[in-house]
């Protein structure tokens, strides 16, 4: 994991999907754009926040701290990169 200070690009609206965690069976899940500070070239990452997370509404230009998981996946023999924001704190 690793925590950094981005801004935020957009995001989008939470909604639900399958898991098999929940006890309900389904939990939220909301996606994020995140830059790393310094211009509109600089390093973006599509983020998942989940559960309650994806409940907070971040907007665009807002200064925020998150601390970023990065995992990988295969699915029918391709590779996949996913990034969860586990934890977002907005900056005053």
């Amino acid at each position: 994991m690793e925590t950094k200070i981005l801004k935020v690009v957009r995001q989008g609206e939470a909604f639900s999907v399958q898991s098999a965690k929940a006890e309900t069976g389904t939990i939220q899940k909301c996606n994020i754009v995140l830059r790393e500070l310094g211009g509109k070239f600089e390093n973006e990452y599509v983020c998942a926040m989940l559960g309650n997370l994806a409940a907070c509404r971040f907007y665009e230009g807002d200064v925020v701290v998150a601390t970023l998981r990065f995992s990988t996946h295969e699915y029918q023999g391709q590779t996949f990169q996913e990034v969860l924001a586990t934890d977002i704190v907005k900056l005053k």
